[in-house]
């Protein structure tokens, strides 16, 4: 019998790209192959040269219909096959490549405010809510709107064998968060952007939006961000606690590059309050929440573990973070590790013997024989 293959793909919207997606039915016995889609409507072609190709990269079973069907997660190529200007994940894949050696590592801690007739979820048509304090994970009558959209997605991710690790109610009411990891590079990717695919399905059938903004909330209420936990082998390692200081010095020798491909929002996010450091500051510290990164205080015990740059946004691209996180640390270690090349050194100059001219030579000749 033949199944469905629901055929997932990030498209070419900016400032913030969204989620695509359609279904392909495929007989029985048969892998999903290519496929191709209209770029003149995602932002990704124009009218005249429309054509754009899916190419499946990962793919899991699909929790929300039958038992055979999946889910294809497909990065975009042209027609040529060639990576188009969308496709950030065949940068990650060769920087990933190129620093596999370090084994780098990622689990990411994904926010998201559930929201409702453009207001969070739960919240009272006019007004606001209590301040926050009792929801960052509370448990209990109104105070915890959305939680049956939380299992709901939890479980699914879990059927459709995707790494995650967790979920908890955030600082903000309606404000709600799953873990992804612990994965490569390129693998940390397919699955966020799998799980948010099955976020934003199953939100449809509650009647609501699962928002990735960054401060989806003026005023004095947390943002929504999406911690970046990482490692190398060298970290992971005994006495690894040097590699991780390391990699901390090094990612502060590129702040704004970093910045740059955190996400959209991050001058009204990382303001120096509400758990984050300024977006044009950079530091670094034991448990320090205030911190651009994170060292977990079990980590600073063992001497040895990995770092929390916790200034990604909630709608950062996991593609281009985790790129840019591996080009910085593993390049940087590389550099470090690189012998330094020894300067020739010049043979001393010969000292020349000097030759008698020829006409002196025979006038000695002459003498001696007087």
């Amino acid at each position: 019998m033949a199944y469905q293959a629901e055929y997932i793909w990030i498209d070419g919207t900016k400032p913030l790209a969204l989620l695509r997606s359609k279904t392909r039915i495929i007989a029985d016995g048969k892998k999903p192959a290519i496929w191709g889609f209209d770029g003149s409507s995602t932002n990704q072609a124009t009218g005249s040269n429309s054509d754009c190709v899916l190419n499946p990269v990962f793919t899991c079973p699909d929790p929300l219909r039958g038992p055979k069907d999946i889910l294809v997660m497909c990065e975009v190529l042209n027609v040529d096959m060639t990576p188009h200007p969308s496709n950030t994940r065949a940068r990650c894949v060769q920087l990933a490549t190129k620093y596999a050696s370090f084994e780098p590592w990622f689990g990411i801690e994904q926010e998201y405010t559930l929201l409702q007739d453009g207001r969070p979820y739960g919240w009272p048509e006019s007004g606001f809510p209590e301040p926050q304090g009792p929801y960052y994970c509370g448990v209990g009558g109104s105070k915890m709107p959305g939680r049956e959209i939380v299992e709901a997605h939890t479980l699914a991710c879990m059927r459709a064998g995707l790494a995650i690790e967790g979920t908890n109610a955030e600082v903000m009411m309606a404000q709600w968060e799953f873990q992804i990891g612990v994965l490569g590079a390129v693998e940390v990717g397919d699955q966020l952007w799998t799980a948010r695919w099955l976020l934003n399905r199953i939100s449809e059938e509650f009647g609501v939006d699962a928002s990735l903004a960054a401060k989806p909330i003026k005023g004095d209420w947390n943002g929504a961000g999406a911690h970046t936990n990482f490692s190398t082998k060298q970290m992971r390692a005994n006495g690894g606690w040097d590699a991780i200081i390391a990699g901390c010095e090094a990612i502060g020798t590129r702040v704004m590059e970093h910045i740059e491909v955190y996400g959209v929002g991050t001058d009204e996010r990382l303001t120096g309050a509400h758990e984050t450091a300024h977006w044009s500051k950079f530091s670094y510290g034991t448990s320090d929440r205030g911190a651009s990164i994170r060292i977990p205080w079990a980590v600073a015990v063992d001497k040895k573990g990995w770092l929390e740059d916790r200034r990604p946004n909630a709608n950062m691209d996991p593609y281009a973070v985790a790129a840019i996180m591996v080009e910085t640390v593993c390049g940087a270690a590389s550099a470090k590790k690189a012998p330094a090349k020894v300067a020739a050194k010049k043979a001393p100059a010969k000292k020349a013997v000097a030759k008698k001219a020829p006409a002196k030579k025979a006038a000695a000749k002459k003498a001696a024989r007087r």
